[in-house]
C-alpha cells in the first residue's frame, strides 16, 4: 500500500514545498503544524497541500513526518495571505510563513515550584529562616523564587527547611487565562461627531464583509474611544480583533486605555515578549481564546482562530515598513489580508499617507471624519520662527523668541517640548586643528556623538568607539569640536537656559527597557517634568495633560536629503508633534524654527491648512508619476568591494526585458554608499500603476545573472525608504 505523502512549506528562504511521508495512524490535514527533519536538525513547519501523485522515484527516499502539534491548524486564509505576500513582495514563501511560527516554545509548560509553610519551627532558628517563615506566615502557596527574593534569602535556606519538614515543595497551578474584554464595562458619552463616527464603524464591524473605513481626525479628538466601538461590536459577535500599532514599546498609556475601555488589558504581541509568553500568546490567539491583540506589524502574521476586524492605528507611520527580511508595508498587506478574510479594516490617522488619502478622495476607502478635538479644546496655533532674521546666539540652537516663549510656559506651571529628530549628541565631531572627521569604518556615515555614554557611534551598522582626548590625525590634545545639534546637547542648552526647570530626554537610543520607557511617559504625564527634548518618539499618539508649548528646533531637517516622501513625511511628523500640545488644559502652541518659512509645508503647517497641502502633493505625485500614480521597486546590490556591486549592477540592467510602461533608473551609488563593509548601488524601477510590477520583476530576475560569493541582491516593491 503506497505511503501518504504531503507537501511542507518550511520556515527557509525558498519558494518551494519538501514532498514528506505521513507515518501510519498520523492524522493530517493542510495547514497542521508538524516538526520534520530538514537535513541534521528539526524544524517546525506547516502541511501546505496533499500531494496525490508523488515522484515514483523519491518513494524510498521519502521521510517521514516527525510529530504533529496539539494546536490549531493555520488556517485557509492564512496560508492564502502567505502566497499572496510572498507572490507580491518576491520573498521565499518559507521565510513569509516564518514569521507565522514565531510561537517560542510550545512544548510541555515547565512546572514551576512553589513552597508553602506546613510544619512546626525548626530546631535551629537564623534570621534568614526568620524572615523567611515570615514572608510564608499565611499559610498560602508562593512560587519558589519569589518567596526567596522577598525574604533576602538564597533558595539553599528553602531547601533546609524543606528538609526539616517546616516547608513543602508543591507545583505551582498554571495561570488562569486573562478575563475577557467586556464590550459594556464602561461605554463612553460621546459628543455628538463621535457618536455618529463611533455608529459608522460599530455598522462595518456588524457585517462579514470587506471596507476600508480611513478614521481621519485632528490630533485629540478621540480617534482611539471612537474605534473602541467598533472592536466592542466585534466582541459581541464573538470574533477576534487585531490592533496595530507603530511602536508597541511606547504603548503603557494605550493599554490604560483599554483596560479604562473594557475592563482589563488586551494581549499584547511584540519582539520583547520572553519566549514563554510568546508561546502562551500564540496559543491563546490560534485557540481563540485571545478576543482582542495589539501588537506590532509582525502580528498580521498570527494564525488568529476568527480574525472579525483589524484596526491600524498611526496608518501613516513609517515604522509599518519591513525593511530587513521580507519587505513588506504592514499597512497595505493587512488591508490585503481583510479582503481574503472578508472583514472590516481600519485606517486611523491625524494625516494619512497620500496614498489612503488618495483612496479616500476616489471613493475606495470611506471617510469618517472628526474635524474637532474632545472636550471643545482647541488646535494649537502655529507660527514659523525665520532664522534668517532672529537666529540663536552664536553656539547656540534655540532662538530668543523660542526661548522666551518656553520660559513663559514654565512660569505658568505648564510644560514644554523641544522637538530634534535627531539622537546623540552632535551628529558630526571634527578636530579644529586639522579637520578631521570621525567617520564609521565600515559605513558610509560620520559617527554621532552620544556624549551621555561618551562614545562616538555609527547609527547604520552599531559600531562605536570610545571618544577620544586627542586626534588621531593630527594628535592634538582636546582639539575635538561637536558640529550641530543632537537632542542631548539639546538638553545641556535647556539647562542653562531654564536652570529651574526639570528637563528629560526621551529618544529610542536612551531606552532601556519597555517598562523603563513607560515610567519615564508616566512621569511626563503626570506633570514632574517642566521640559521635554525628544525626538519623533514623542510624535506617536501621546497625551501629556499639562503640555502647552511644542518647539521645533530644525523643521528643515528631513527636506532636503532627495527622497521623493521627504515633505509629506515632514508634514507628517511635524503636524503630529505639534498636536501634542493643548489636549486638555489652556491654549497650545507650534513653534517652527526653519530657515525656509515659505516652503509649502511650513505656509500649510502655519496656515492650518491640511488640504491645501494634500492638494499640492497629490497633483506633484500625478504630474511626476510616483506612487500612487505609478509603481515603484528598488533593487539594491551590494558587494564587498565597489567595482564587483557596480559591474553586477550594470550587468543586471541589460538583462531588463523590454516594457515601455517600465523605465529603470540606474544603478547608481546608493545615497548610503557604504553599510556594514559593502558597496552598495541602486536602481530604481519605475512604472505606470496598471502594470503588474511584481510579475515583471520576477520574469526579469528569472533571466538574470546570479549572485554568488559575497554578491547580494535586495528587491523592495513599493519602497519606502530611498538610501
Amino acid at each position: 500500500m503506497a505511503r501518504r505523502v504531503v507537501d511542507i512549506l518550511v520556515p527557509v528562504a525558498l519558494d518551494h514545498t519538501y514532498s514528506y511521508a505521513v507515518p501510519e495512524g498520523m492524522e493530517l490535514a493542510p495547514g497542521d503544524v508538524v516538526t520534520v527533519p530538514l537535513a541534521s536538525r528539526e524544524v517546525t513547519a506547516v502541511v501546505w497541500a496533499e500531494n496525490p501523485s508523488p515522484d515514483p522515484r523519491l518513494h524510498n527516499r521519502l521521510k517521514d513526518i516527525s510529530e504533529k502539534y496539539e494546536v490549531p491548524p493555520l488556517k485557509g486564509e492564512l496560508r492564502s495571505f502567505v502566497d499572496w505576500v510572498s507572490n507580491y513582495t518576491l520573498s521565499a514563501r518559507g521565510m513569509v510563513m516564518r514569521m507565522t511560527l514565531k510561537m517560542g516554545d510550545l512544548g510541555p509548560e515547565r512546572v514551576r515550584p512553589g513552597v508553602r509553610l506546613v510544619g512546626d519551627p525548626p530546631r535551629r532558628m537564623t534570621p534568614a529562616r526568620r524572615r523567611l517563615i515570615d514572608v510564608l506566615s499565611d499559610g498560602l502557596l508562593h512560587g519558589k523564587s519569589e518567596a526567596a527574593r522577598e525574604a533576602g534569602v538564597s533558595p539553599s535556606v528553602i531547601d533546609g527547611l524543606v528538609d526539616e519538614g517546616t516547608l513543602t515543595i508543591e507545583p505551582l497551578p498554571k495561570p488562569p487565562p486573562p478575563p475577557a474584554p467586556d464590550p459594556e464595562f464602561a461605554v463612553p458619552d460621546f459628543s455628538p461627531e463621535q457618536k455618529a463616527a463611533a455608529n459608522t464603524l460599530r455598522a462595518m464591524a456588524a457585517q462579514d464583509a470587506f471596507s476600508v473605513a480611513l478614521l481621519d481626525g485632528v490630533t485629540g479628538s478621540g480617534k482611539t474611544e471612537v474605534y473602541f466601538e467598533a472592536v466592542a461590536e466585534t466582541i459581541r459577535r464573538g470574533k477576534q480583533a487585531m490592533i496595530l500599532m507603530p511602536e508597541i514599546a511606547l504603548t503603557g498609556q494605550f493599554l490604560d486605555r483599554f483596560a479604562n475601555r473594557f475592563g482589563v488589558r488586551p494581549l499584547e504581541w511584540h519582539s520583547d515578549l520572553t519566549p514563554r509568553t510568546r508561546a502562551r500568546n500564540w496559543a491563546a490567539i490560534a485557540s481563540g481564546e485571545s478576543q482582542v491583540v495589539v501588537g506590532a506589524r509582525s502580528a498580521l502574521f498570527l494564525p488568529y482562530a476568527d480574525l472579525g476586524l483589524i484596526v491600524i492605528d498611526e496608518e501613516h507611520d513609517q515604522a509599518y515598513k519591513q525593511d530587513d527580511g521580507t519587505h513588506y508595508h504592514a499597512r497595505d498587506m493587512a488591508v490585503v489580508r481583510a479582503n481574503i478574510a472578508k472583514i472590516p479594516v481600519i485606517l486611523a490617522s491625524a494625516t494619512p499617507s497620500v496614498e489612503t488619502e488618495v483612496n479616500a478622495r476616489r471613493g475606495r476607502y470611506r471617510r469618517v471624519a472628526l474635524p474637532q478635538r474632545f472636550g471643545g479644546q482647541h488646535l494649537p496655533n502655529i507660527e514659523a520662527i525665520d532664522l534668517r532674521k532672529t537666529p540663536p546666539p552664536r553656539g547656540r540652537f534655540i532662538s530668543p523668541p523660542l526661548a522666551e516663549a518656553v520660559r513663559n510656559t514654565i512660569e505658568r506651571k505648564e510644560q514644554a517640548l523641544l522637538f530634534l529628530n535627531r539622537r546623540g549628541y552632535a551628529p558630526l565631531t571634527l578636530c579644529r586643528s586639522c579637520g578631521h572627521r570621525f567617520a564609521c569604518t565600515i559605513c558610509d556615515a560620520w559617527l554621532v556623538d552620544h556624549r551621555f555614554r561618551q562614545r562616538l557611534v555609527c547609527h547604520h551598522c552599531g559600531f562605536s568607539m570610545a571618544r577620544p582626548h586627542t586626534c588621531p590625525q593630527c594628535q592634538a590634545e582636546e582639539s575635538l569640536a561637536a558640529i550641530g545639534p543632537g537632542v542631548e546637547r539639546l538638553q545641556e542648552e535647556a539647562a542653562a537656559l531654564f536652570p529651574e526647570a526639570r528637563t528629560m530626554v526621551l529618544s529610542s537610543d536612551l531606552i532601556t527597557s519597555i517598562e523603563t520607557m513607560r515610567s519615564e511617559l508616566n512621569e511626563i504625564a503626570e506633570g514632574r517634568v517642566d521640559v521635554i527634548i525628544g525626538t519623533q518618539l514623542v510624535a506617536k499618539g501621546h497625551h501629556f495633560p499639562r503640555l502647552n508649548l511644542v518647539g521645533v528646533v530644525d523643521a528643515d531637517l528631513g527636506l532636503g536629503n532627495g527622497d521623493p516622501r521627504a515633505a509629506e513625511r515632514t508634514f507628517q511628523l511635524l503636524h503630529q508633534v505639534i498636536g501634542r500640545a493643548g489636549r486638555e488644559h489652556g491654549h497650545g502652541h507650534g513653534y517652527l524654527q526653519t530657515h525656509q518659512p515659505d516652503h509649502p509645508v511650513m505656509k500649510a503647517l502655519v496656515a492650518a491648512d491640511r488640504e491645501a497641502f494634500y492638494d499640492t502633493e497629490i497633483a506633484g505625485r500625478e504630474r511626476t508619476g510616483y506612487p500612487p500614480f505609478g509603481r515603484l521597486a528598488s533593487l539594491i546590490v551590494s558587494a564587498g568591494d565597489r567595482p564587483t556591486a557596480e559591474g553586477f549592477a550594470r550587468r543586471l540592467v541589460s538583462t531588463a526585458p523590454h516594457d515601455e510602461r517600465v523605465q529603470i533608473l540606474g544603478p547608481a551609488e546608493a545615497p548610503l554608499a557604504v553599510i556594514k563593509g559593502r558597496y552598495r548601488f541602486r536602481l530604481l524601477v519605475k512604472s505606470a500603476r496598471n502594470v503588474d510590477l511584481s510579475t515583471y520583476l520576477r520574469e526579469w530576475l528569472a533571466v538574470a545573472p546570479k549572485t554568488k560569493g559575497n554578491l547580494k541582491l535586495e528587491v523592495d516593491v513599493d519602497p519606502q525608504s530611498f538610501l
